[in-house]
């Protein structure tokens, strides 16, 4: 016979579903009250289980991995540190940075064209976030659309209704207020450029009060050479470096053409094989001498929101190494994801990390990095000395609770229905 709790006092059930309730009710109860008293309100640290995006502290949001069976959220990196602030003054081509692909398209992004839009996602926050959370690389697709010129994903070099997201300038004057707030940060952008009006891309970064921070394409190093030192161009004040996949653009309007300055692995399916590191058609291969910086494309043909935390783990390490060898051991400068806040723990950011602490220090992470010590000289790191604590680009404003980060008990009726239906089970077997 089964015992049970009704109203407040024990008592004998007759039959094994007269108490199933209460004793489900009970053990989620339990649940609930532990995994709200150990931490919430910003508290939860990394890889504490979490309930909601405000349990988690800075530099911290709350997910979760079911496709690798971490169904339980926990805090996970949504920050990154800013190499140049552990290591400073390198060329900046001996540096590594985070980077997203077609940033703009973003989940949620306003309808402003007054059709619904079908076209596929690739991130979840704004571009100003991105930024704030240590993105340096934004990859923008821009058309000429409503007599303007408009962020789109979209196909056959043609911008439509459905494939619109909004007027560039927007996203510009965001990277324009960025680079104002923070005077010591660089940021790149990477165009493919659908843009054919006479001029148009010059207008735009002027009206966008780019112009000022643009890196003059007569200073950009040849065949192979360095890039000026960081603190150079942050004193030059040259903080934004734009390329562009029309090579008409270089000598009609200043704009680098992408593939003569920089080595790319192929995207999409192509640049996600494991072991293999091929090049992008339009790009030399990636041990060429003749550019200095490297971009390794690392996200599926098809963006799906719930796999890139699977993505971002062990393959992404695993593809980190295959390109770094195909690059003759010169590691990336640029790393380019969907979704990049999604992972199992530490992710994109703790990839790069490790790519800047290969090359800057020789250390398993750019947190190791002493400046002034020997190459492989490095700091004893703990786990909890991966979470952001250089990053000057500003917090993160905001939270993001991504749909695949609800609580554990986002379907509370389908869990209490289950574990009854085990417990019944349980109890004919006893």
């Amino acid at each position: 016979m089964l015992s049970c709790f009704t109203e407040n006092r024990m008592s004998r059930c007759t039959h094994p579903t007269d108490c199933c309730y209460h004793y489900i009710f009970l053990f989620v109860s339990i649940l609930l009250i532990t995994t709200s008293t150990s931490c919430s309100d910003g508290t939860c640290q990394f890889m504490e289980p979490c309930s909601t995006a405000t349990d988690c502290g800075q530099g911290l949001y709350c997910g979760n991995c079911p496709e690798i069976g971490k169904a339980q959220p926990i805090c996970t990196r949504g920050q990154a540190n800013i190499p140049t602030s552990i290591i400073s003054g390198l060329p900046f081509n001996k540096y590594t940075w985070l980077m997203t692909h077609n940033s703009f398209s973003i989940v949620d992004a306003p309808l402003l064209t007054g059709s619904q839009r079908i076209t596929f996602y690739n991130q979840e926050d704004t571009v100003t976030n991105q930024l704030r959370n240590g993105v340096r690389g934004l990859m923008l697709d821009m058309y000429d659309f409503e007599n303007d010129i408009w962020l789109c994903h979209s196909f056959q070099g043609e911008c439509f209704n459905i494939t619109a997201f909004q007027p560039a300038i927007n996203t510009l004057r965001e990277v324009e207020a960025f680079l104002t707030q923070n005077p010591t940060e660089i940021v790149t952008i990477i165009i493919e450029d659908y843009v054919h009006t006479t001029k148009g891309l010059t207008k735009l970064f002027a009206n966008a009060g780019l112009d000022k921070y643009w890196f003059p394409l007569s200073k950009m190093p040849k065949k192979g050479a360095d890039w000026p030192t960081i603190t150079k161009m942050v004193q030059e004040n040259h903080r934004l470096l734009v390329f562009t996949s029309d090579s008409s653009k270089e000598v009609g309007e200043g704009i680098a053409y992408q593939w003569r300055y920089i080595l790319e692995n192929e995207p999409g399916d192509g640049g996600v094989i494991q072991g293999s590191c091929p090049n992008r058609k339009e790009s030399k291969p990636l041990n060429s001498k003749s550019a200095s910086l490297i971009l390794q494309n690392y996200f599926p043909t098809i963006p799906v929101e719930d796999e890139a935390c699977k993505e971002h783990s062990a393959p992404l390490a695993n593809l980190v190494g295959a390109c770094y060898k195909s690059a003759g051991n010169v590691m990336a400068n640029f790393l380019a994801v969907n979704f990049y806040m999604r992972s199992d723990g530490g992710g994109v950011f703790d990839a790069v990390d490790e790519m800047n602490g290969h090359t800057l220090c020789g250390c398993s992470t750019v947190t190791a990095c002493q400046a002034g010590a020997p190459v492989g000289v490095c700091k004893n790191m703990s786990p909890s000395n991966t979470t952001p604590t250089t990053n000057t680009g500003g917090s993160f404003s905001g939270s993001v609770q991504l749909s695949a980060s609800t609580s554990m008990f986002h379907d509370l009726n389908f869990m209490i229905f289950y574990m009854c239906g085990m417990l019944i089970f349980l109890l004919i077997l006893k």
